[in-house]
């Protein structure tokens, strides 16, 4: 059985954040790691099959997926646990290191051929994102009556929100349109709103919440299209979020482009909350801060939340993150060519042709090591 297992390494407490440099460095250290690995062995001397990795480094440490083949979901842990440990201690540079999280996600088709197999009255709904919300609430006690309290379940997801809203250190609240510590959501003279604190921390713990959806469903779709050997336009299996890019460019979302974008998603939101934030570095990241934006709006309505304030928070946070808005012409039919033309550098310059996507706008502009352009690419 195919499983996902997620592992979050940490550099050690109290050491200085790697720069981009160093950053690059470790990621080359734990992929020349993994490339060395065939096959694990795992508890009681069971073969675990090595599939796939990905490896995203930030300058708290490194987030890795480990796809394996293993019999069992205890032995996948296990194994990835022990091979990580081991490709630690292998490096002067990283032994120091410390292993924070390593959970095992099941693989999505697998899951999906499961949920499908069920039959009678508590068979799961058959649309997927129905399945998913509902399997998030957790399992009915059993002999209880299921009842669904959608205000407790609103007031659950917005104390979980204002909760995890500080994790966004590279924006304050001013970021959100929050005019000064009294703020209290009126209306300006324009028939504005002003946004109040509460508002802009709704805000930005719905984009945190929202951070960690994201990436487990980028996840998914690009083992969708692995194991499929396919791009967008041809994949038959469900997608999560790869649909949703630009129609012109469907033949060219394969698989290698899926990793690329994932990985842009996690160095951009890594920088939203470990606090190094800046500027939005290529194309792709202000696709990925659109997608991101979409998450949190459609959370925030699934549970009644997303008010005229809280709207008018999210609007300032992306009137503030982004520089412009020439990426909105990849969505326009009326423009295609545009982005492989003169006028398609935008008008600020920045280049919009798809083999400019993961290119940096600027030598000041972090794009992961994993992500960049290669030459070539870069010059279609």
């Amino acid at each position: 059985m195919t499983y996902v297992v997620t592992v979050d390494t940490c550099i050690p407490e109290g050491t200085p954040e790697m720069d981009p440099l160093q950053r690059a460095g470790a990621v080359a250290l734990v992929e020349d790691g993994f490339d060395s690995v065939r096959a694990i062995e795992g508890p009681d001397g069971v073969a675990v099959e090595l599939l796939d990795t990905i490896v995203a480094v930030h300058p708290g440490g490194a987030l890795l997926k480990v796809i394996v083949d293993a019999p069992a979901l205890e032995f996948a842990e296990d194994s990835v646990r022990a091979l990580v440990d081991e490709l630690l201690e292998r490096s002067e540079l990283l032994a120091d290191w410390t292993i924070e999280r390593c959970e095992v996600e099941l693989h999505q088709d697998l899951a999906r051929k499961s949920l499908d197999a069920a039959e009678g009255p508590d068979a799961p709904p058959d649309d997927p994102a129905t399945r998913k919300a509902r399997h998030a609430g957790g399992p009915t006690p059993e002999g209880a009556e299921e009842v669904y309290d959608g205000e407790a379940k609103a007031a659950a997801v917005r104390s979980r929100m204002l909760g995890v809203a500080a994790e966004l250190r590279s924006f304050p609240p001013a970021v959100f349109g929050v005019p000064g510590e009294e703020g209290d959501g009126t209306v300006d003279g324009q028939g504005e709103f002003t946004v109040s604190p509460a508002s802009a921390a709704l805000a930005a713990g719905a984009l945190v919440h929202a951070i960690d959806i994201l990436v487990d469903e980028l996840f998914e779709d690009v083992q969708v299209l692995t194991q499929e050997d396919a791009n967008v336009a041809e994949c038959e299996g469900p997608l999560w979020h790869l649909e949703r890019l630009p129609d012109r460019y469907a033949l060219r979302y394969d698989a290698r482009f899926a990793r690329r974008f994932l990985v842009t998603v996690i160095a951009m939101t890594t920088r939203f909350t470990d606090g190094s934030f800046e500027r939005l570095s290529c194309v792709a990241e202000e696709l990925a801060l659109r997608f991101l934006l979409s998450q949190a709006i459609v959370t925030l309505e699934l549970h009644g939340l997303l008010d005229d304030e809280v709207s008018a928070a999210l609007d300032a946070f992306a009137g503030n993150v982004y520089e412009d808005m020439d990426h909105e012409w990849l969505y326009d039919g009326a423009t295609d060519g545009i982005d492989v033309s003169a006028v398609g550098v935008g008008l600020d310059g920045a280049p919009i042709a798809f083999g400019s996507w993961f290119t940096p706008f600027g030598e000041d502009r972090y794009v992961h090591p994993s992500a960049t352009d290669e030459p070539e690419a870069a010059a279609r």
